[in-house]
């Protein structure tokens, strides 16, 4: 059973629209998974224009992936929460959907800085 950065049961992040690195839901992490996409965010307009400017732009559609609006939820790379927390456009985080390897790179208390209620 996978656990979230408080260590309980990992919760579901998002299936409208449907994300995680195994499209299920889920911001679970495996091997083949080299974004580690583990924290589930609440995106925002800042944080979607931060990812674009560094050639990530959550917001365009494609066949598999209808593109994000300002908040959705969806599993990112924990690196890239990161980034954009020292950037200073960290989205909101789900700390119960969040999987505990985003510990590797981001402090807990940062996170729950962050921390939005579901």
């Amino acid at each position: 059973m996978a656990r979230n950065v408080l260590g309980g049961e990992l919760a579901d992040c998002s299936h409208d629209p449907i994300t995680g690195f195994y499209r299920d839901g889920c911001c679970e992490t495996g091997p083949d998974d080299n974004g580690v996409h583990t924290v589930c965010a609440r995106v925002t307009a800042e944080f979607l224009e931060f990812s674009a400017a560094r050639g990530n732009d959550l917001t365009r559609p494609n066949a598999n992936f209808p593109g994000l609006l300002p908040g959705d939820r969806w599993c990112l790379c924990a690196s890239r929460w990161k980034e954009a927390l020292d950037g200073g456009v960290a989205p909101p985080v789900v700390l119960e959907a969040s999987h505990a390897r985003s510990l590797e790179w981001i402090d807990l208390a940062d996170l729950r800085a962050h921390a939005v209620a579901e």
